[in-house]
């Protein structure tokens, strides 16, 4: 893609990061939905959804995420970043403990760090640890254990089964953070 500006050209724009999934930002299908969006909606809103109102396109999409997951509604956040710094802080407090994976993505791990509740971190995947964490915490107010689906440098998966069974054994909550699974495993990207 080429920028033009007056008479000056911008240096060709990639959009081909290393860590793109299916090379979708490349594929014409996306190219051509961008450039509809911006013709009906112009280069942004100049401010976020909370300042500028909530539009057309966000409950548009809110409404396909909910279809595409069999969820009854969705909100829609600007980034996992967003959504994780806002989720730990605004669920927990002194009476509670949160568990978190140690190869989690640096948007769990922020949200994490600003919850001001008791935290605890488990070797990567290590079931028996977690547990050792959830006996010492058997008595706080909500447990919560944290953990990507798929975890993004390694590629690996949480052992979900093992998690919840725990989670079920001790009262506690299972977060997933499904950002880097959606739409990439399973037989429907579900």
């Amino acid at each position: 893609m080429q920028v033009i500006l007056g008479n000056k050209r911008a240096p060709p724009l990639s959009t081909r990061a290393p860590f793109s999934l299916r090379k979708l930002p490349a594929h014409p299908e996306v190219i051509e939905a961008g450039r509809a969006a911006l013709t009906k909606y112009g280069a942004g809103l100049s401010s976020v959804r909370f300042i500028c109102g909530t539009q057309d396109i966000h409950k548009e999409l809110e409404g396909k995420i909910s279809q595409f997951h069999g969820h009854e509604d969705t909100v829609l956040y600007a980034s996992c970043f967003d959504a994780n710094a806002g989720l730990f802080e605004a669920l927990l407090t002194e009476e509670d403990a949160l568990f978190s994976d140690q190869l989690n993505h640096a948007s769990i791990i922020d949200g994490v760090r600003l919850a001001k509740t008791n935290k605890h971190r488990y070797t990567h995947r290590n079931m028996s640890e977690l547990e050792q964490l959830l006996k010492e915490n058997q008595n706080r107010r909500l447990k919560i254990i944290v953990s990507d689906g798929v975890f993004s440098m390694d590629g690996n998966l949480a052992p979900l089964r093992d998690m919840c069974r725990l989670a079920s054994d001790y009262g506690a909550l299972v977060f997933l953070d499904e950002c880097h699974a959606t739409g990439i495993l399973g037989a429907t990207g579900r």
